[in-house]
């Protein structure tokens, strides 16, 4: 061993100690946090793993930005060779790969590491390019942050540089046959010659493996921690049903708080989702609070959790002992809703899951928004104003509105529609759900697609005066008491009768009963109607006699779409229908825009920004329909609203796709 050897040996424990200290201090500050099993499952993680975090499927959701991005990701881990070998190198100064690998092993790795190095340099020109000159909006961040990532990828592409200035003079002194292997390498061996080359190949090694090492300790302190935290947030990401909410221990002893203030009460998950925030802004740009002008945005959620945890890990570790320069506030004194997030960010929130959807590192923004709500909601009675009407009605009625309970199956007047508690026994029992038994406009569905059921011969009833609200939304508001209280009311009733499936034309009662109704002893087979009615269509027990000539575009709502994947059914019902023509939303399918609906803003009025209805109806207009199809009463009463806010009722009609079905099979005389 030279002296080289012996100062690498020194900088590079130096190096791995402070990584590893730095390392220890971020495990020690999620530890603060709430347990949560998130180690099930290991083969379901791993392929989730492969697809989502190596594959960058989700990143690729966006192909130029996409692209860029992988092409990175990509090269670093192909470039691991690279640094290793220059490791070894260090260490033992003739060390080469091929003491592992044979001859033509190493010169696959030899090409792979130079094309993928030219990838990586196009990549991070092109994000210059497009940070300091395309400029898109989500990428609008502080400038400490724009100088975080400018020096982030200059320091990428020096990496690249002098890994490739280091194999060239290498190639000069030992293997100039490699060249037309290290295809990039080789461009650069004409600046040096025999004398010069073993001078350049120590400058060249020294920049390329300080710049790692370097590059290494700074990620732990960067908003680029995701470099380290990104693959293992993906493996630990959910396996549940994306429309499952945690249930709380309402019952537990010595409980004496509920949901989310601080960082402590968080999961040890959620805080990790805070280092994981690339702070891409995919969230916030498909967020549709955000885009209409609410001061929500999930991204900002995400890094206040960051930064509160930054603030109060040492305070916790430290055993509440921490320096406070004067006058600041003491962290001790901090939580992080008021100080960090305020109520009116929370309640903003739709539930749509849009940013969950778009977040490439499967960051589970919604579930930490909705803790949070617990918190305001049954620690500190803080919410909307309105809220409390929907509460009481709850309470008092089993429905949001102050509709009576025993006039819940008046609209089935006249139908002859069986109620469970006469048949106990059916194929079928049809879910109605509040708005399709209480709300006007909705009470049509609920006819036609009854009056569907009935035309194919199915063997259905209604729970009528003994169904409640599912408690979705008290449930997203936050009311978890009031929610699981509906539910458990809900699940005795179910069970003591018996059906082979639950339909019900509610993508909001369909996500809860699907779910989160197991999570309590409610385990049903549980379909949505425009499923439902797909497969009568398909078996041919629905006949479809009528020719509707219209141009339709269907929005997709979010409870069913990105929480339950149902999206091909109501467009296939729409294509069997001949002469409808089918014409698809810019945001359509998993892109889809929400309606503004969910999470409870049903019933909350919206006091900033553009309504969310109104962009939404807005988009829909501009594909010139003649019928906007829905399949979710909420999304109808919204598109309905925003089209008479647009003056265009006399021109365009919102219609449910049970509705559009049913006047499909109606014949009319010639």
């Amino acid at each position: 061993m030279n002296t080289k050897n012996y100062i690498f040996l020194i900088v590079l424990a130096a190096s791995l100690g402070f990584f590893a200290y730095s390392v220890r201090r971020l495990i020690l500050h999620l530890r603060i946090g709430q347990a949560e099993n998130r180690f099930d499952r290991p083969w379901e993680r791993l392929k989730k793993t492969l697809v989502v975090a190596i594959g960058q499927s989700k990143i690729l959701r966006e192909p130029l930005a996409g692209f860029m991005h992988a092409f990175i990701f990509w090269g670093f881990i192909v470039l691991l060779t690279a640094v290793l070998e220059s490791i070894g190198e260090g260490i033992v100064s003739d060390f080469s790969l091929t003491w592992i690998f044979n001859v033509s092993l190493y010169e696959g790795i030899a090409f792979f590491q130079d094309l993928f190095a030219g990838f990586v340099i196009l990549s991070v020109l092109f994000a210059l390019f497009r940070r300091y000159v395309m400029r898109p909006k989500r990428l609008e961040v502080d400038r400490h942050g724009k100088l975080d990532a400018t020096a982030i990828l200059i320091a990428i592409m020096f990496i690249m540089i002098s890994m490739m200035g280091q194999n060239a003079a290498r190639m000069i002194q030992h293997d100039p046959e490699l060249a037309s292997v290290r295809f990039l390498s080789g461009w650069l061996m004409p600046m040096f010659d025999q004398t010069t080359a073993p001078v350049w190949f120590e400058i060249c090694w020294w920049i390329h493996i300080v710049l790692v090492l370097a590059f290494l300790n700074y990620l732990p302190y960067s908003k680029h921690l995701h470099v380290l935290t990104s693959v293992p947030n993906v493996y630990f990401s959910s396996l549940e049903p994306r429309g499952a909410l945690k249930p709380l221990n309402l019952e537990a002893e010595n409980v004496e708080k509920f949901g989310a203030s601080d960082v402590q009460d968080l999961t040890w998950k959620q805080l990790l989702d805070g280092y994981t925030c690339t702070e891409c802004g995919r969230c916030a740009a498909a967020c549709p609070a955000n885009t209409t002008g609410k001061l929500l945005s999930p991204r900002k959620i995400i890094v206040d959790i960051r930064r509160r945890l930054e603030e109060k890990g040492p305070l916790v570790l430290n055993g509440g002992e921490v320096q406070v320069a004067a006058g600041e506030k003491n962290p001790a004194e901090k939580e992080l809703i008021h100080d960090f997030i305020t109520p009116d960010e929370l309640f903003a929130c739709t539930t749509c899951m849009a940013c969950v959807q778009e977040c490439p590192v499967n960051i589970e923004h919604v579930d930490a928004i909705v803790e949070m709500r617990r918190n305001l909601v049954l620690m500190a009675s803080n919410f909307p104003q309105e809220v409390q009407l929907v509460f009481r009605n709850l309470e008092n009625n089993f429905t949001p509105w102050a509709f009576s309970a025993s006039s819940r199956a008046d609209w089935a007047e006249g139908m002859n529609v069986s109620r469970m508690s006469d048949v106990q026994q059916v194929d079928v029992l049809f879910w109605v759900g509040c708005a399709g038994s209480y709300d006007n406009r909705y009470k049509k569905v609920t006819q036609a697609f009854s009056s569907l059921m009935q035309q194919a011969g199915i063997s259905f009833a209604i729970l009528g005066t003994e169904e409640k609200c599912t408690g979705d939304p008290a449930r997203r508001i936050g009311n978890e008491y009031l929610a699981q209280m509906l539910i458990k009311d809900n699940v005795q009733t179910l069970n003591k009768y018996k059906f082979k499936k639950v339909v019900t034309s509610c993508p909001h009662c369909f996500n809860t009963l699907k779910n989160e109704y197991p999570q309590f002893g409610g385990n049903y087979e549980v379909v949505h109607h425009t499923e439902f009615l797909m497969q009568l269509v398909n078996e041919g027990k629905i006949k479809i006699s009528q020719e509707a000539k219209a141009k339709i575009t269907y929005h997709d709502s979010c409870y069913l779409g990105r929480y339950n994947n149902v999206y091909d059914q109501p467009r296939s019902i729409l294509q069997s229908v001949p002469g409808l023509e089918v014409m698809e939303m810019p945001r359509s399918r998993s892109r889809g825009f929400c309606c503004g609906a969910g999470g409870g803003r049903m019933f909350m009025e919206e006091k900033e920004g553009k309504r969310v209805n109104i962009e939404r109806t807005e988009e829909a207009l501009a594909t010139q329909p003649d019928v906007i199809g829905t399949a979710c009463p909420f999304c109808m009463t919204m598109m309905t609203d925003g089209v008479k806010a647009k003056e265009a009722s006399e021109k365009v009609q919102v219609k449910d796709i049970a509705e559009i079905l049913y006047e499909a099979t109606q014949k009319t005389d010639s």
